[in-house]
């Protein structure tokens, strides 16, 4: 991944991370070049589940929503438990590096296995303990996947979004 800038945009909430993807769709950057992953279940009172149905992911729930409207734009989507973050659900690019470094025993210098595959893609090793934080903060962190051309052009689009800093 030839990045010159961290691809990682981190939010405060679902809609503004929805909000963010819609933007860079509208701007032509390719979709599938996104990864969004997030929790934020426990302040759910109904229960949020995902399944299966045909080729396709069902939802319920308050943020179960959420997850299927962009699971019907962003590729390979996934729920997983991570130790010392909980349940996170994911879709893009980053979901098969995360398979992938489950399925390989991946670890990077005692890194947890979310943090070998955010390496794998690229992501600084710096910048994996921001987006672990961010992650048990229940916030919701957009990674942007490409070129360095393509990154920069997600970071002039987001310029004005409710984005917080750029992890």
């Amino acid at each position: 991944m030839d990045n010159t800038e961290s691809p990682l945009f981190v939010f405060n909430t679902h809609s503004e991370a929805e909000h963010a993807i819609q933007l860079l769709n509208r701007s032509g950057l390719d979709v599938r070049k996104l990864s969004l992953v997030g929790k934020g279940y426990h302040s759910e009172e109904h229960p949020v589940g995902f399944y299966t149905a045909g080729d396709r992911i069902k939802s319920w729930g308050g943020v179960g929503a959420f997850w299927g409207a962009l699971w019907g734009l962003l590729l390979a989507p996934g729920v997983f438990f991570f130790p010392g973050i909980g349940l996170v659900a994911m879709a893009g690019p980053v979901v098969a590096a995360l398979v992938g470094a489950l399925e390989g025993a991946v670890v990077v210098g005692g890194a947890s296995a979310l943090g070998a595959a955010l390496s794998q893609i690229g992501v600084p090793k710096d910048q994996i303990l921001k987006f672990e934080t961010a992650l048990k903060a229940d916030r919701y962190v957009l990674l942007v996947h490409g070129t360095a051309d393509e990154v920069s052009k997600a970071h002039s689009v987001l310029a004005n979004s409710r984005a917080l800093k750029a992890a």
